[in-house]
């Protein structure tokens, strides 16, 4: 085997071992492909402002066998801008795909598995640079991804952590920026910051009788205090015009959260069932 490598690669000098090493690596790509971990990646400074919305606006978005979920009688969507840093799929990190920006518009949703409530996020739409990641998420996932020009800037000044995500529509920039107080502070248990941060599941519309589910692994979250804050969203392209008025009303809230590495598992699929 040694032989057929040096024919193979032209080298004069390969080791004895490197079968063994091949060997290895086939084993660890193997594992890989076997894991129920689909990604690895660390999210980072996201940014969230969080709107009040009238739930009929988002029945026909709701995957079946999920329900709506509310904080204190409100329903909520948010836009959130955040970046992802050290992806990986499958263990493997994809040249220029490891670093990139995204801006989702989501609401909240959970599910009853058996006696346990499964909360977690539909998206509306996730805005990302990257074409090949728009492919992979619309196709495995059943997401709803776009590719758009995109860009990002964090600037910490003092004690103040300026953050900035912006997305191209049309020939337009839009936004969303805040500065924050640069150091965060725990979740506060039972405010709204916990219920918006601690959703651990997605949920993807299939067809009337049929959801996408996975999971999402990551440690509670600290916040920065948001200190100001603009935003510029073209709703009407983006989402449609039941989401004009939605987006143009002041957010119930803004905050930054510090982030962290996550986990994202293999998806699966629910069917309907009678006790619906």
């Amino acid at each position: 085997m040694v032989k057929l490598l040096r024919a193979i690669w032209g080298f004069e000098k390969v080791s004895d071992t490197t079968p063994y090493l091949l060997l290895l690596l086939h084993h660890k790509l193997f594992q890989n492909l076997m894991s129920q971990i689909f990604l690895t990646a660390e999210w980072r400074n996201l940014l969230m402002a969080n709107y009040a919305i009238d739930p009929a606006l988002l029945k026909p978005y709701i995957p079946c066998r999920t329900e709506l979920d509310s904080f204190e009688g409100v329903h909520y969507v948010s836009l959130v801008g955040f970046l992802f840093t050290h992806t990986k799929l499958r263990g493997i990190a994809i040249p220029f795909h490891t670093t990139f920006e995204e801006v989702n518009l989501r609401f909240y949703v959970r599910y009853k598995d058996g006696m346990d409530w499964k909360r977690g996020v539909v998206f509306m739409k996730e805005l990302v640079p990257r074409p090949a990641i728009t492919f992979i998420a619309n196709t495995i996932y059943g997401e709803k991804y776009a590719t758009l020009p995109m860009r990002y800037q964090w600037t910490k000044v003092d004690d103040t952590l300026q953050v900035s995500y912006e997305w191209k529509v049309g020939e337009n920039w839009n936004y969303i920026k805040a500065a924050a107080a640069a150091n965060p502070t725990p979740l506060i248990e039972g405010s709204a910051e916990e219920f918006i941060t601690e959703h651990y599941w997605g949920y993807t519309f299939v067809n009337d009788n049929c959801t996408g589910v996975y999971q999402v692994a990551h440690p509670r979250w600290n916040i920065h205090a948001v200190k100001n804050y603009d935003i510029k969203c073209d709703a009407v392209q983006l989402y449609g015009k039941d989401f004009e008025d939605v987006m143009k009303q002041e957010p119930r809230s803004v905050f930054l959260a510090d982030g962290s590495p996550i986990q994202v598992y293999k998806g699966s699929k629910r069917i309907r069932t009678q006790e619906v």
